[in-house]
């Protein structure tokens, strides 16, 4: 728990990411080590988690103190760097589980948003004023599409184990009689996590922590274009929508009148913060020699806390999209603020063969000014005319989430069970590179 982090504190992802969680990550390491090397039953390891703390100031890390109260079947043949960047992927693991859970019932809830507000004729807004009639359908269905590309990214993020010894040739592990060592014990000791199987050992070569940061700043920077939408078009001004109503939420130390849009503004925090603590994750590839000084070392606090802000924010954000309301009405009124400018892109295209198309511009531009627009068929005025492909554009958004969703389910439901449970196949990392070439593969098709 921590004052100054509303975003996660009490929300679910909070209890994953403790010093306790990341602790009980690494005695699961180690047993599932013990399990791939001799089939060593599991141990229930009892450590006082502040002592850890202060005892890391001595060796740079926390693992040298944890290691020397082990049993002696544990941490045969391993480095430091071995047992907590496995546990780190366990942590991630667990917490983009939740992250992924949420964004689907976010895409669900835009989903109905979309299809639901196909008609609900809104102004369109650029560089922050009146453009062109749209729909607030068409709003929800872009935030969907950006919810799926995040969906899809956290689904495929590939989170391997780590095995390589103390420079990364494995030596030690070869040096224990009776135990599996070498090559031959990545795939078992991988397996016994339900990570992914790695080809190489990792420890300067932080393609799975950097992927990570991508993924959740991804995911929050989605999160973010809705939660910054919302608190724009919830403006006394505008009020086109509104945050779900709970006693006490959006309330003012000052001001008793205001209602604040609290939901989004803890989602914007966290859009925010996440990628100058993924910059960090980013300048931490640059590592030297076999196992590095400070690069390392300097990964941990800024991915905890991005899987703190991306779980807080995804959870904040299904309440957010669930209970949001809209007020055509609202929107109808503000479409009426601008009168015939809001059509005026539509009525240059009708003047244009009479006029040309210069002529027609500064017709319309005097009119917008003055107020007096020519004499046009009274259909070319009408904002609810002049939506394009509103309506179909809607449908894509709506028919890609469907579609991928099934998709989606159907070839990795499998993996995605054994990756709930530490003790699991590699089916679940595996399927999920392959599902990354699909999605590259589909958004290059798509031309994004």
């Amino acid at each position: 728990m921590s004052l100054l982090s509303p975003v996660w504190a009490g929300m679910p992802v909070a209890s994953l990411a403790t010093d306790e969680a990341w602790l009980a990550a690494m005695v699961d390491v180690e047993n599932a080590l013990a399990r791939a090397q001799s089939g060593a039953d599991p141990v229930t390891v009892d450590m006082d988690v502040r002592e850890l703390a202060v005892l890391a100031r001595d060796a740079a890390n926390p693992v040298v103190a944890f290691a020397a109260r082990l049993p002696p079947h544990l941490h045969r043949g391993s480095t430091s760097q071995d047992i907590l960047d496995s546990a780190a992927m366990l942590v991630t693991r667990r917490v983009v589980d939740l992250i992924t859970a949420d964004l689907e019932r976010i895409g669900e809830a835009l989903a109905v948003l979309a299809d639901r507000h196909r008609e609900s004729v809104m102004p369109g807004r650029t560089l922050g004023q009146h453009a062109v009639p749209t729909t607030f359908g068409l709003r929800a269905a872009g935030w969907l599409d950006l919810v799926q590309d995040a969906w899809e990214r956290a689904r495929a993020l590939v989170l391997p184990a780590q095995l390589g010894g103390a420079a990364g040739t494995l030596a030690a592990y070869a040096e224990h009689p009776g135990l599996l060592g070498g090559v031959d014990l990545i795939e078992p000791f991988a397996r016994e996590l339900g990570l992914a199987v790695p080809t190489l050992p990792w420890h300067t070569l932080r393609t799975p922590i950097v992927d990570t940061g991508s993924v959740l700043q991804f995911v929050t920077g989605a999160l973010g274009k809705i939660a910054v939408d919302v608190i724009t078009l919830s403006r006394t001004e505008i009020g086109e929508v509104s945050e779900p109503v709970k006693p006490g939420r959006g309330a003012s130390s000052a001001m008793p009148q205001k209602r604040n849009p609290t939901l989004s503004t803890l989602v914007l925090t966290a859009a925010r913060q996440v990628p100058a603590l993924v910059l960090v994750l980013a300048q931490s590839m640059i590592a030297e020699d076999d196992r590095p000084a400070g690069a390392w070392h300097a990964e941990w606090e800024p991915l905890r806390e991005s899987l703190r802000l991306t779980g807080g924010a995804t959870h904040t954000a299904v309440e957010l999209v669930e209970g949001l309301v809209v007020h055509p009405d609202r929107m109808a009124a503000n479409l009426a603020l601008t009168g015939p400018a809001i059509v005026s892109e539509r009525l240059a295209a009708a003047l244009t063969p009479a006029l040309g198309k210069a002529k027609a511009k500064d017709v319309l531009a005097t009119a917008a000014r003055t107020g007096t627009y020519p004499d046009v068929p009274p259909h070319l005025l009408d904002p609810a005319e002049y939506l394009g492909a509103a309506d179909a554009l809607v449908t894509r958004a709506v028919e890609r989430w469907s579609t991928r969703q099934t998709d989606h389910r159907g070839r990795g439901a499998a993996g995605r069970r054994a990756g709930d449970h530490d003790r699991a196949g590699g089916g679940d990392q595996t399927d999920l590179r392959q599902q990354a070439r699909a999605v590259q593969t589909d958004r290059g098709g798509r031309g994004g």
